[in-house]
């Protein structure tokens, strides 16, 4: 039974994961989600911001509500939008392990470079 319930947890996991690529893949998303991690704002910060209109700026946030990357607190009439990192942590941990290979890769090309004879590139052999 454990090993059911860790498996329906897993597949939560990812199909929440593949919502948050979906929902931070449209451009309009990542703009608000910058804007927001440097403090809440409001709607009408926003739309001036992002040069949208108002109905398509809070058509955005409630997708990111929805995917949980927002939060809302609501203030008399106006409404604060509040970035929630947690979902981004998740793919972020997801991707340590790619982040690595890139690393690699990285380290492999500066050890190539510092090799090589100053002045030179592999092409500029002499004849």
């Amino acid at each position: 039974m454990a090993a059911s319930v860790a498996f329906i947890f897993h597949i939560g996991y990812i199909a929440g994961m593949a919502y948050t690529f979906e929902v931070v893949a449209e451009p309009r998303r990542r703009e608000i989600l910058d804007l927001l991690r440097d403090r809440d704002r409001l709607v009408g910060e926003l739309v001036a911001e992002l040069r949208l209109a108002q109905p398509t700026v809070s058509k955005h946030l409630k997708v990111l509500h929805r995917a949980g990357l927002v939060e809302v607190r609501r203030d008399a009439q106006r409404r604060w939008y509040r970035l929630r990192p947690q979902p981004l942590a998740e793919i972020d941990l997801w991707l340590a392990p790619y982040r690595s290979l890139w690393e690699t890769s990285l380290n492999a090309l500066e050890h190539h470079l510092d090799t090589m004879p100053d002045g030179t590139a592999p092409d500029d052999e002499e004849e």
